[in-house]
C-alpha cells in the first residue's frame, strides 16, 4: 500500500494515475513519472497539458528531484507535482519549497516514520532558516 503525504498527514492512493514515462509523452497524457535523472528537454510538450508530475527519489540522498521539482515549477508548471520514493520526513519541508504538493511514500516508511513525524514539519512556511537566523531583518538593514 502506498501512503500520500501532505500538510493535513497520511491518506490512502485513492486512485490509480496512468503515468507515462516522460520521454515518451504525447499529446493525450496527462501524468508523468520524471526520473531524478531527467533531462526536460526530452520532454517536447507543454508541461501545462499535464495534470500531474512525479518525480522519483531513488534515495534519501539523492537530492537531484528537489532541483528537478524547481526546474519543472520555473517552467510554468502549475499542476500537481508529486514527490515518489525514498524521502524521509526530515525532508518533507525541503519538498514543499521545492514545489512539491505532497509526498508518495511506501507503507513500510510509513510505519517507520509515522504520521506525526511528518505532521511536525507541515508548518514548512513558518519555520526556516532564513526566519531563524532573521536573514529577512538582515537584508532589509543592508537595503
Amino acid at each position: 500500500m502506498t501512503q500520500i503525504v501532505s500538510d493535513f498527514g497520511f491518506s490512502p492512493l485513492d486512485k490509480v494515475i496512468n503515468y507515462e514515462f516522460y520521454d515518451k509523452a504525447s499529446e493525450t497524457t496527462k501524468a508523468i513519472d520524471l526520473p531524478s535523472d531527467a533531462d526536460l528537454k526530452l520532454f517536447v510538450g507543454d508541461l501545462n497539458q499535464l495534470k500531474i508530475i512525479r518525480i522519483d527519489f531513488p534515495s534519501f540522498a539523492d537530492g537531484r528531484g528537489f532541483t528537478l521539482a524547481k526546474l519543472v515549477r520555473i517552467r510554468g508548471f502549475k499542476g500537481h507535482l508529486r514527490a515518489k520514493g525514498h524521502i524521509i520526513s526530515d525532508q518533507y519541508a525541503m519538498a514543499r519549497r521545492s514545489g512539491f504538493d505532497d509526498v508518495e511514500i511506501s507503507q513500510d516508511l510509513a510505519d517507520r516514520q509515522p504520521e506525526a513525524e511528518w505532521l511536525f514539519r507541515s508548518n514548512w512556511k513558518e519555520y526556516n532558516f532564513q526566519k531563524r537566523v532573521g536573514f529577512n531583518k538582515m537584508l532589509a538593514i543592508n537595503l
